[in-house]
């Protein structure tokens, strides 16, 4: 190691920047953060350093740098431009054994500023030893990612539960006990925000761990986490959704899920298909019984569904039966097919000379339980139908009938934002053919109004290739 990693405590000492602009600016916010009494040595000052003097934040010592600013000091740090400035402040530092760090120069330093994340007080640093500060800081903002917002909540939470604990358990058993904490339901609560709901579950937990302290006792409760994969682009995933995908036991994910979304979760969880396909029927029932039984189990499961979980997801089914069951839950949103589709397509589902309004419609329900297909006929409006590909032809022959013109626009979108994504445009009179011609199969979304029309610069060019009134961008 270049540099012994360590934590210290400036909260109420002196400590001395030297500059006055941006750079100066942020080291002395860190030094401001951490609660250090911060005195600036510069001619003029950064707008907002002169803020801080104004506010009576930090001390402004006006001029130059000179050796006597430093007594009393624990630290200091030279943030000139000037390379002999920064010299003259190394040397009068170390002679006095004060730690001392150059911006930009890690020889004349005798401390590094890390790449800093925040949780307070769960605080990760991060450091190249001066010699890839960029990467450093990529490095710190893949880890940053993964980081919940609320984890400093969660690690002032279990402080103030500490003592409580500690009365209540013995040692061997405190351990297994807030590991059960840091990773199950009582931190999914503090992380969304639910300091009451947290509270409960602690209590439920602590009762838990009593009982199971000795023969006999029951085994702790597990908890689901209802995410939603988007349409398939690993990235698009949500920060909570991979935070969860790396916490969870078990997965529980169907055919809509890609490879490069799964392959994000957890390299131990096991991972348990539960798809159905078109007309199967029993298999929700059998994703049910899984969810009761695994988190029976103690288990964290992952139910995986592409787009969003409330979107044709029966994600509402599912949390009907974890209520019943008193199973924990938390539901994280993701980008429902539509809008990744649209946005990969470069679609708007709205516009304002176009379209003022959108509708989400599934393609497989019965005639009964369809709407009245009058209100998706105006091109003024935009109709998504989900898993329509099969249905194209009856979709297509209602609109028809409800008054939609034969050059009404429409567009057929497949595997939307996955390698091989085919865009699809025509009219209610040629896409039923078109899509037979160009072999398009599910999962494919049907887009239907006037914005399907608009096509952005490279679609232009594919329909100049074309050659028809259909294009494939």
């Amino acid at each position: 190691m270049d540099y012994l990693p360590v934590f210290l405590r400036v909260s109420g000492q002196p400590v001395l920047v030297v500059g006055g602009g941006e750079v100066a600016l942020r080291k002395a916010e860190w030094f401001l953060k951490a609660g250090a009494r911060v005195s600036v040595v510069a001619p003029e000052l950064h707008p907002e350093l002169a803020c801080y003097v104004r506010t009576g934040e930090l001390a402004h010592l006006a001029g130059a740098f000179a050796p006597a600013q430093l007594a009393g000091v624990i630290a200091a740090v030279a943030a000139t431009s000037e390379r002999a400035v920064n010299a003259q402040v190394s040397a009068a530092a170390r002679e006095r054994g004060i730690a001392v760090n150059v911006v930009d120069d890690a020889e004349l330093s005798t401390f590094i500023f890390p790449a800093i994340i925040d949780r307070s007080p769960i605080i990760v640093a991060v450091s190249s030893a001066g010699r890839a500060p960029v990467l450093a800081r990529r490095v710190r903002e893949q880890i940053e990612s993964l980081l919940p917002a609320r984890l400093g909540q969660l690690a002032r939470f279990m402080g103030r539960h500490r003592r409580a604990v500690q009365q209540a358990l013995g040692r061997l058993a405190r351990r297994a006990f807030w590991e059960r904490v840091a990773a199950g339901p009582v931190a999914t609560r503090v992380l969304e925000g639910d300091e009451a709901g947290a509270e409960q579950a602690l209590r439920s937990e602590l009762r838990t761990s009593q009982l199971t302290s000795v023969p006999g006792g029951g085994g702790s409760l597990g908890e689901v986490y209802l995410i939603g994969a988007g349409p398939g682009d690993p990235d698009l995933l949500t920060l909570r959704a991979l935070q969860l995908l790396q916490q969870a036991d078990v997965i529980l994910y169907d055919r809509l899920v890609s490879p490069a979304v799964l392959a994000r979760a957890r390299r131990d969880a096991q991972r348990i298909f539960v798809g159905k396909e078109a007309g199967e029927r029993g298999q929700q029932g059998r994703i049910h019984e899984l969810l009761v039984r695994l988190t029976a189990e103690g288990k964290r499961v992952a139910r995986l569904k592409g787009g969003d979980p409330f979107i044709f997801g029966r994600g509402g089914e599912e949390i009907e039966v974890l209520n019943a069951h008193g199973i924990p839950f938390v539901v994280v949103p993701g980008i429902t097919a539509a809008l990744g589709a649209a946005a990969a397509s470069h679609l708007p589902l709205t516009h304002r000379d176009h379209a003022h309004s959108v509708t989400f419609v599934t393609g497989h329900v019965s005639d009964g339980a369809l709407p009245d297909f009058r209100y998706f006929a105006n091109p003024q409006h935009t109709v998504v139908f989900y898993m329509g590909v099969a249905q194209l032809a009856g979709i297509i022959g209602r609109l028809r009938a409800a008054g939609a013109a034969a050059q009404h626009p429409v567009a057929l979108i497949e595997r939307a934002t996955l390698p091989g994504q085919r865009t699809l445009r025509g009219t209610l009179a040629d896409i039923a053919a078109l899509a037979q011609e160009r072999q398009l199969a599910s999962p494919a979304l049907l887009v239907v109004g006037s914005v399907a029309a608009l096509a952005g610069a490279d679609e232009l060019t594919a329909l100049a290739t074309a050659g028809s009134t259909g294009a494939v961008a």
